[in-house]
C-alpha cells in the first residue's frame, strides 16, 4: 500500500530527527502531533543536504549534492521517491505551499558550502544565513500558519530572525570544526586564531536581538506551534548564555553544550510558563 510507504518515509524523518538533534526532536515532539510529521520531513531534508556538505569528506559533495537536488525535483514532478527523506518532503512541500525559491535559496547556500571558505563582507554574510537558516524559519512557517497567508506574512520577519539566531549560535558553538576540520570562517571582519572578548561581544549581542525579535512572533504563532518553538527558543537561548559567560580562547578549543538534565528543567520551565500563559 502506498499509504504505508509514506508513513514509513516519514518515520524515516522522524529517525534523522532524533539521531542527529535531541534537541530539536524534543522541540518538535511538543508541537502539535497534527504538524509534527511535516517538521521531521523538513528537518531531514535540510540535514541530508547538510551532511553532503559537512561529513561526506571521501566523496564527490558536489556531485551527490546534485543528484539529492535533480532526485527531489524527480520526487515533486512524479509526487513519489523511493528516497524516503525526499518522498516525505515532497508530500509536505505540495500539502503546505512551500514556494521554490526557499528551497533554492537553502540549496544556493549548501553549494556554497562546497567551496566557499570565508564571508568578507556582511552582505555575503547575510545571504548565506538567509538560505541556510532563515528560509527553514519559513518552510516551518508555512506548516505552522497552514494556509493562512496573512499570518504567514505577520510573522515572516520574526521567523526569519529565529532562524538566523539558531544558525549564528551554532556558528559561535562550532567555530573550532568549522575552522579546523572545514576550514571556514563565517563572521566577517573576525580572525577566528585571535577571537577577543570585543568581537565575541559584538556577536553576542547581535543574536541577542535577533531573539528579541523572533520571541515577537513566537507569542503570535498558532497553538499548534507555540510551545514546540519555545521550547527550542529556550534551549537555543540557554547555549548562548553558556557561550557568552565562555572565555573567547576556550570557544575555540571546545564545543559547548547543555546537558541533558538542564534541557529537562527548562523544558519543565517553557512548560510552566506555557501553562501559565505568560508568553
Amino acid at each position: 500500500m502506498k499509504q504505508l510507504f509514506d508513513e514509513t518515509s516519514f518515520k524515516c524523518s522522524k529517525i534523522v530527527t532524533k539521531k542527529y538533534s535531541t534537541s530539536f526532536s524534543l522541540a518538535v515532539y511538543m508541537l502539535s502531533p497534527k504538524i509534527r510529521e511535516a517538521i521531521y520531513s523538513i528537518y531531514a531534508f535540510v540535514r541530508f543536504a547538510d551532511e553532503i556538505v559537512d561529513s561526506f569528506h571521501s566523496h564527490e559533495k558536489e556531485i551527490l549534492l546534485n543528484e539529492f537536488e535533480a532526485d527531489y525535483y524527480k520526487a515533486y514532478k512524479n509526487g513519489i521517491s523511493l528516497n524516503p527523506i525526499l518522498n516525505c518532503f515532497q508530500h509536505t512541500v505540495k500539502k503546505y505551499n512551500i514556494t521554490d525559491d526557499l528551497i533554492q535559496s537553502f540549496l544556493k547556500s549548501m553549494k556554497a558550502d562546497l567551496n566557499k571558505e570565508s564571508y568578507n563582507t556582511v552582505e555575503e554574510y547575510n545571504e548565506y544565513i538567509y538560505g541556510s537558516a532563515d528560509v527553514v524559519g519559513l518552510m516551518c512557517l508555512k506548516v505552522f500558519v497552514n494556509g493562512d497567508n496573512e499570518k504567514y506574512d505577520e510573522l515572516k520577519f520574526s521567523a526569519m530572525k529565529l532562524g538566523s539566531a539558531f544558525q549564528k549560535v551554532n556558528f559561535l558553538r562550532d567555530l573550532k570544526d568549522d575552522y579546523e576540520l572545514l576550514n571556514r570562517s563565517y563572521f566577517p571582519g573576525v580572525n577566528l586564531k585571535e577571537l577577543n572578548a570585543n568581537e565575541k561581544a559584538k556577536i553576542i549581542e547581535d543574536i541577542e536581538a535577533d531573539f528579541n525579535e523572533a520571541l515577537t512572533g513566537i507569542k503570535k504563532l498558532p497553538l499548534e506551534a507555540k510551545f514546540g518553538v519555545y521550547t527550542a527558543y529556550v534551549y537555543y537561548k540557554r547555549l548562548l548564555f553558556k557561550l557568552k559567560k565562555t572565555p573567547s580562547k576556550e570557544i575555540l578549543n571546545t564545543r559547548i553544550r547543555v546537558s541533558n538534565p538542564i534541557k529537562i528543567s527548562l523544558l519543565a520551565k517553557s512548560f510552566v510558563v506555557f501553562k501559565l500563559n505568560m508568553l
